[in-house]
């Protein structure tokens, strides 16, 4: 299979990888399964995170004996020094290995965070301490915000930069693209179907496929779609592509969030793209006990809205945010 080189880095990628999100809804041994296949297709780059429950886990299991075959990565939303310290070590014994290929800055949105990270003792020096003693091998970054990874990207050496974009995430993001280039950083594409919203995978997926990003990471989990998205390798994206993906996308009209923020802060602290990203995990990944456990642990509620409206004169997508609030808190209550 081509495989294309990850940045400036020696890791060389399928163009098709693996996301860690769906295998936690799988048992062991059929996450074993799919991941074997997945290998077995030659899909060598496999992708999750600390936060993902027990996804690091299965995947250590999955991969003994087969470990050296694969370029491993994960990510952690740590931002102090001793906290993500803590998790790179609890993903080598989660993973079951002596190194991680590629460890990431997790979704990082703010410049009070990228602050802490970068903060003598945060948690940018302990990756390169892991660095250093052999325990990763490469540093990465992870974010939804075009304007806020541009700018972190211009203070700092990653080999990668991890982000969503689809037929329908296009928007914002080509100054990024061109500081990506400028720099050579390995681009890994995540959201491939938009979390889910898009149901046309292969033309979607050959959307991509014909776009110079170094691996794209849908989530799998059954046999099928492993199949189903390897088989996107061969094909050709066509006219015929781009009109199903266009009345998808007008299907979805101004009701799909993008996760840009735009909306935030909440006047009374709600996290309102990270409420909306727990229905499409419940509605669209299946992960129903998961998303009503986190939901219930949330300590903002969509019931605390207020209905001042403010979100809503920040959104650039218009949408009805007061009222998708209240159906979020029905569906997760």
């Amino acid at each position: 299979m081509e495989k294309r080189r990850l940045g400036k880095s020696d890791l060389w990628v399928a163009p098709l990888g693996f996301g860690g999100i769906p295998i936690q809804r799988v048992s062991q041994a059929d996450a074993a399964e799919l991941l074997r296949l997945a290998v077995e297709k030659g899909l060598n780059f496999i992708d999750t995170a600390r936060g993902y429950t027990d996804s690091e886990e299965k995947i250590g299991v999955g991969l003994k004996g087969i470990r050296k075959e694969v370029i491993l990565a994960t990510k952690s939303m740590a931002r102090s020094g001793a906290a993500l310290t803590d998790d790179v070590e609890r993903s080598l014994r989660n993973f079951q290995t002596d190194w991680i290929d590629l460890y990431q800055l997790h979704n990082v949105r703010t410049e009070a965070e990228w602050a802490e990270l970068t903060a003598p003792g945060g948690g940018l020096e302990a990756l390169e301490k892991a660095r250093e003693a052999g325990k990763i091998r490469y540093i990465g970054l992870t974010g939804h915000l075009p304007e806020m990874l541009l700018r972190i990207i211009k203070d700092y050496a990653f080999v990668s930069i991890q982000f969503p974009f689809n037929y329908i995430e296009q928007e914002n993001r080509q100054e990024l693209l061109a500081e990506i280039k400028r720099q050579d950083l390995g681009t890994i594409i995540m959201k491939p179907l938009a979390g889910g919203a898009l149901r046309q995978a292969g033309p979607a997926l050959r959307f991509l496929l014909q776009q110079p990003f170094s691996v794209i990471i849908p989530g799998m989990d059954t046999k099928e779609q492993i199949e189903e998205n390897f088989a996107q390798l061969s094909q050709t994206y066509t006219k015929q592509d781009a009109e199903l993906l266009e009345i998808e996308k007008g299907e979805l009209g101004q009701e799909f969030c993008r996760r840009c923020e735009y909306c935030l802060p909440c006047t009374v602290g709600i996290n309102i793209p990270g409420l909306f990203l727990l229905e499409g995990y419940y509605k669209r990944y299946n992960l129903t006990q998961w998303s009503l456990e986190r939901y219930k642990g949330t300590a903002i509620k969509a019931d605390a809205c207020t209905e001042c409206g403010v979100c809503e004169t920040r959104c650039p997508y218009q949408l009805p945010i007061r009222e998708k609030l209240k159906q979020v808190h029905t569906l997760l209550s």
